[in-house]
């Protein structure tokens, strides 16, 4: 193990780009495997060896800038994905509602009847039934 650190050493190593690569990878070969399509079998080694020159880069600059980037291009997904999650958990409980003025997204509680909702943004007064 004591050789393997000492190759490691100085190396960019794995992060989100490299591991999304490594699934896309993945995901490309079973799709190539299901349907026996024989270019998504070779179009799976490009992802695969891209993620593997990341990790064993030594330009770290270089790679952790392309890694700041995909950050960012994925950053507006994750966040929905993140804001639907909490919106199924609260599904039992609260109620979402949009401002009809600014179009921004209200949570209110569930069960409560015909309520009076401000929104916190413009101002806007409307009545819900919740």
């Amino acid at each position: 193990m004591n050789w393997l650190r000492k190759f490691m050493a100085g190396r960019y190593g794995g992060d989100q780009l490299s591991l999304f690569l490594l699934v896309l990878s993945i995901v490309l070969t079973l799709i190539s495997r299901i349907a026996g399509i024989t270019i998504l079998i070779t179009a799976s080694y490009i992802p695969l060896f891209l993620a593997v020159y990341r990790i064993l880069s030594k330009d770290l600059q270089k790679r952790s800038m392309e890694n700041y980037k995909f950050a960012i291009l994925v950053s507006p997904l994750y966040s929905r994905l993140k804001q639907g999650q909490r919106r199924i958990k609260d599904l039992k409980t609260n109620k979402y509602y949009k401002c009809p003025k600014c179009k921004t997204m209200l949570r209110v509680p569930k069960d409560k009847g015909n309520i009076l909702i401000t929104c916190p943004k413009c101002k806007e007064k409307f009545t819900r039934k919740t």
